[in-house]
């Protein structure tokens, strides 16, 4: 396999930093081009750090981006001017902001995913599967912990699960939305899925999604322990992604979940 031309976006970012670390050490790629959002005279394993730009992303096949919206969005009309395939794993986007990424998937092929955790995406397939299974008859909430560095809550990842609630549902994910909890003891079932985020020492993801009938509860549950394990999955879904038409592709798709 041809070595892959890549970009890192965000790279002084936590996941930046870890996919550029990640990288290195994959022999599918070749690091070419790592941007922020800002101008700083730095350089990162010999390469220097630019700004959005044509020029940064000209010499990649495909850019990662862990960044904020705002940014993303930057970073996308430059891909699309340039047809440059795209994984996005930033997150708190809003509607409006999901919508116009599908029209950008139209130009480019774009995997999108709130977590690229390969056991996450497991949890959220059988989130979807239990909640469609259980009825009506069962609340559900999600729980999720990450260090206290973390500034958006609910985490991208705890509003992928509830999403998953909603899909299997069948219902609107948006209108099931309902209180967003921060650092509770204990947060209560509703009729619509409540978030409850607790930030704390340096906890790299726990996520839990439970259903209750007031008689019995069903609980889904996840732990990271090694923050690798996102960067690899984001490097998996790039060689994934290399062989792919314009679209809007998920990690569900890469791990062929019906």
């Amino acid at each position: 396999m041809k070595k892959i031309n890549l970009a890192v976006t965000g790279c002084m970012g936590r996941m930046g930093r870890q996919i550029i670390m990640s990288s290195e050490k994959d022999k599918n790629f070749k690091l070419v081009s790592i941007t922020e959002g800002k101008k700083l005279n730095k350089k990162i394993n010999g390469i220097k750090i630019d700004l959005n730009t044509e020029e940064a992303f000209k010499r990649s096949n495909l850019i990662i981006d862990f960044t904020v919206p705002k940014c993303t969005f930057q970073v996308l009309r430059i891909a699309s001017k340039l047809k440059k395939r795209i994984v996005i794993g930033t997150t708190g986007f809003s509607k409006k902001e999901e919508n116009l990424i599908k029209k950008y998937s139209k130009k480019i092929p774009i995997l999108k995913a709130g977590n690229m955790s390969l056991g996450i995406n497991l949890l959220m397939y059988l989130t979807e599967i239990a909640s469609g299974s259980l009825g009506k008859d069962f609340l559900s909430k999600v729980y999720e912990v990450h260090h206290k560095h973390k500034k958006d809550y609910p985490s991208g990842t705890a509003l992928m699960l509830g999403r998953g609630i909603a899909t299997g549902k069948a219902k609107d994910f948006y209108k099931m939305i309902g209180k967003k909890y921060l650092n509770k003891k204990n947060f209560p079932y509703a009729k619509k899925i409540n978030f409850n985020s607790v930030r704390t020492g340096e906890i790299i993801g726990e996520h839990e999604v439970k259903f209750s009938s007031g008689k019995e509860i069903i609980t889904l549950n996840h732990e990271a322990f090694d923050r690798t394990l996102y960067s690899e999955g984001a490097l998996t879904a790039a060689k994934w992604l290399m062989n792919k038409k314009p679209g809007l592709y998920s990690m569900r798709d890469l791990m062929n979940f019906k």
